[in-house]
């Protein structure tokens, strides 16, 4: 493979505007823009947490994740393609399913929080859902496979999940929400 980026600034940005990756120039405020610009933070998101201490399994399922992510914004940086498909979509139910099987029945709410690792990983649960919201406003007002709508669903569901195991493994454990704190 040849060298993609010679050179890192163009220039052709500098009125506001960016190329998708079919050439087509866009507001850089535009939905499409937004849509992937809020699945390349939560790659970035979910990179900080993979810089902490992780249990193996986990940070297998997060490297993997990030490489989807990838071809997600890829997808939604060209418009017409299609990258993630119901097979990643599965893959991340499995994992959820697999990784919830040891964990307690949730009783009360959870704050994030749990120790460095659990925090950031609600961080990037949190910044899935902003994508979600995201790709769900570029769908009304353009055409969005639902594949990447329910991918990003699932895995802020898997982040909820693996948050709450790393809480548990780091032996700061969860932060439950305490309703009786709240002074109305």
């Amino acid at each position: 493979m040849g060298n993609r980026l010679s050179k890192i600034y163009t220039r052709t940005g500098d009125d506001g505007s960016t190329g998708l990756g079919d050439g087509t120039r866009v507001g850089k405020d535009s939905c499409r823009v937004n849509a992937y610009g809020c699945v390349d933070e939560l790659n970035s998101a979910i990179g900080v947490v993979l810089a902490c201490e992780l249990p193996d399994p986990v940070r297998e399922v997060l490297l993997r994740v990030q490489h989807e992510l990838f071809n997600l914004g890829g997808e939604l940086c060209i418009p017409g393609m299609a990258m993630v498909h119901d097979t990643e979509i599965s893959r991340l139910e499995l994992e959820l399913d697999g990784f919830n099987e040891d964990l307690p029945v949730l009783k009360e709410f959870i704050l994030p929080g749990g120790g460095m690792a659990a925090a950031q990983c609600h961080l990037a649960r949190t910044i899935a859902r902003r994508s979600e919201r995201e790709v769900i406003a570029l769908s009304r007002v353009e055409t969005v496979r639902g594949e990447a709508i329910r991918y990003l669903n699932r895995l802020s569901d898997l982040l909820f999940v693996i948050a709450r195991v790393l809480a548990r493994a780091s032996k700061h454990g969860e932060v439950l929400w305490q309703h009786e704190r709240v002074k109305i």
